[in-house]
């Protein structure tokens, strides 16, 4: 790399988003910043704690849509090998996947949200520089996936902002069977 050339990261603070990829891009902040707002004001054991039938707690949601959103990122970039065979899990496996449901010892509100940051700000890398979001790969081998299918760039863009979107509803039941607090309403 010459000194005038520019790592993919500077280029995407350098480039100004329009269009479609501004449109998908503010779709997910807002997600993200309803699903990071259920936690003002919450400690750390707060935001552990269990509040309805289910077995999520505000800051295993966090901890889940970052590893989606970091998966789904690696997938754009790597193809379904940056995702593993999902057929082939293990139950050790599945009970790591479980974790990431909810806070473990040792785990902060501070650093489950650092660490969102991170992943948001690859993504919004990812999504200024990516050269085409039509770019499409098989999707990595899993039950509920149908065999087969590609998503594009696009595509998976689409279904992190739903995921995000999805959990940051839950997390408003969360917060709300908490103390009260509404996020979104």
């Amino acid at each position: 790399m010459t000194s005038n050339e520019q790592t993919p990261r500077e280029a995407a603070t350098t480039t100004t988003v329009t269009g479609e990829r501004a449109d998908l891009l503010e779709m997910l902040a807002k997600h993200r910043h309803f699903l990071r707002f259920t936690t003002r004001d919450l400690t750390d054991e707060q935001v552990g704690l269990r509040t309805t039938a289910s077995e999520l707690c505000l800051g295993g949601l966090i901890k889940h849509v970052t590893s989606v959103e970091r998966g789904w990122v690696d997938f754009i970039l790597e193809g379904p090998s940056a995702m593993g065979d999902f057929t082939a899990m293990t139950e050790e496996d599945w009970a790591r996947r479980a974790d990431e449901f909810r806070m473990l010892p040792g785990e902060t509100l501070d650093g489950v949200l650092a660490a969102y940051t991170d992943v948001a700000r690859r993504t919004d890398d990812v999504v200024a520089t990516l050269p085409d979001l039509d770019a499409a790969w098989p999707l990595p081998k899993a039950p509920w996936f149908e065999a087969d299918t590609q998503w594009s760039a696009r595509r998976v863009l689409i279904h992190i902002i739903a995921e995000t979107a999805q959990h940051a509803g839950h997390a408003d039941i969360i917060r709300e069977s908490l103390d009260g607090a509404k996020s979104m309403g």
